[in-house]
């Protein structure tokens, strides 16, 4: 179990999702799960939304990021799901306790970076791997 201590004390058990490969099979095929890295789904679930600082503006709810491959991708779908957890990345880097979380909800609309806003989370698990351990093939990095 992952367990996330809130900044209000409150403690929420989360089932820990360990490998991108595990997170790859919870999310195939599941177009409302999404991953979202902040201080967590107490906090977050409270507030029921983001806030786009820059604008000084409250958005319709959380911004997140989608991880399920689309339809028309012809490479694994561990490869889609290893990048979307890559571009997020420096957000998790920002060393103020901030968690990776895979959650479903309705999307409600896009922020300002034209990322889903989902209301309704439901928080459903905790991801260990840190996105900067995340390695890509050299096929999907362009890296040799």
């Amino acid at each position: 179990m992952f367990e996330q201590q809130s900044k209000r004390g409150h403690s929420r058990e989360l089932p820990t999702i360990d490998t991108v490969d595990e997170l790859t099979a919870l999310v195939v095929g599941q177009d409302d799960t999404y991953v979202r890295i902040s201080h967590g789904p107490d906090i977050d679930v409270m507030s029921g939304h983001s806030r786009d600082f820059e604008a000084e503006v409250d958005l319709p709810g959380l911004s997140v990021t989608a991880v399920a491959p689309e339809p028309w991708w012809p490479r694994p779908a561990r490869d889609w799901v290893a990048r979307s957890l890559c571009k997020y990345a420096e957000l998790a880097e920002q060393g103020d306790d901030r968690i990776i979380w895979l959650l479903t909800g309705r999307v409600v609309g896009h922020g300002p970076d034209h990322e889903p806003l989902v209301a309704d989370a439901e928080p459903r698990g905790g991801l260990r791997p840190h996105p900067g351990e995340v390695h890509l093939p050299p096929r999907v990095s362009g890296r040799p």
